[in-house]
């Protein structure tokens, strides 16, 4: 590599290079920062020269990182968001908030639940700010909020460790969901719900919480199908007489949506914390303490929340 006098470095060149590794095209790297492609390109030429390395090679999918440049992103990421928490500390307006991003580690179920809410509340607080939704699970949040992939995580576990945060955001149980076209009892008892053919959503796709509270029972169910990610449900769902045993909170959200029936769960089932991570060492980071109250906010007015184990509940 060059050596580089940083005296004489442009550092707006660090804001092409965020741009271009979070959205991995020049066309969308443009449109985001308010340029033209052609000075995008321009710029990108400038930082393969600065760092002596092509840093983004094209493929069929746009713009891929090279080795160096996924090396370079939490160095280059870390030094902005320094710089936009400085500005944020004397800054009167809400620009501060410009060209800042937020990525939130979350399994789908609250993304369904909690997606929209926490949206409208950072366009209404926090104007200019992107956040960024991104699938996590137990076994790699910690890695991954470390690594600097995730500003902020929600989580079942995986969180105690050093140099990480946590912050306990609640507690909730799960419900049934299926078609009331298909499904004509009101009631679901015990032996209904095991009679009845399952969806089950599983990062695994074999055996769940409601197999291992069954099984303490001595009776199982018949699972008809698996799935790793709760989008999936309606689609499985309408027009069959299956069931699905989920979070309450995503359990109402897609109801509302799909016109799917909420139903209590017979069997019982132990309830489950979650929690929100994030870097000790970006405790004070304004904007992600602004976020950070933004989802605990949203999981009071949600009410009460259960566990889920990495990035898929399974039940």
């Amino acid at each position: 590599m060059n050596d580089i006098d940083v005296s004489r470095a442009d550092l707006n060149l660090l804001k092409v290079f965020e741009a271009l590794y979070d959205e991995g095209s020049a066309s969308r790297a443009a449109m985001r920062l308010g340029v033209t492609q052609s000075a995008v390109s321009a710029a990108l030429g400038r930082l393969r020269t600065l760092y002596g390395d092509a840093l983004f090679q094209r493929t069929g999918r746009g713009l891929a990182p090279t080795l160096l440049a996924q090396q370079l992103q939490p160095i280059v990421s870390d030094a902005l968001n320094k710089m936009r928490q400085s500005l944020a500390l004397v800054s009167t307006t809400t620009r501060s908030f410009e060209g800042r991003s937020v990525t939130i580690g979350l399994s789908d179920d609250f993304e369904i639940a909690l997606g929209s809410r926490l949206m409208a509340l950072a366009a209404e607080r926090l104007p200019g700010l992107r956040l960024i939704f991104r699938q996590t699970h137990s076994q790699v949040v910690a890695d991954a909020l470390a690594g600097r992939s995730l500003d902020l995580a929600i989580s079942s576990g995986g969180l105690a460790r050093s140099g990480l945060s946590r912050l306990l955001l609640g507690k909730a149980g799960y419900a049934c969901v299926l078609d009331p076209e298909h499904w004509t009892s009101a009631e679901l008892d015990i032996e209904r719900f095991v009679s009845a053919a399952h969806i089950l959503v599983s990062s695994g796709g074999f055996v769940g919480l409601v197999d291992d509270a069954l099984a303490e029972r001595g009776v199982s169910r018949r699972v008809l199908a698996a799935t790793t990610h709760f989008a999936a449900l309606p689609h499985l769902l309408k027009g069959t007489l299956a069931i699905a045993t989920i979070p309450e909170h995503a359990a109402a959200s897609i109801a509302n949506m799909t016109g799917l029936r909420v139903v209590p769960c017979p069997l019982p089932l132990p309830q489950f914390p979650i929690e929100l991570g994030w870097r000790t060492a970006d405790a004070n980071d304004a904007v992600l303490t602004a976020v950070r109250q933004l989802v605990a906010e949203c999981f009071d007015a949600a009410g009460a929340m259960p566990r889920t184990d990495g990035g898929h509940p399974v039940r």
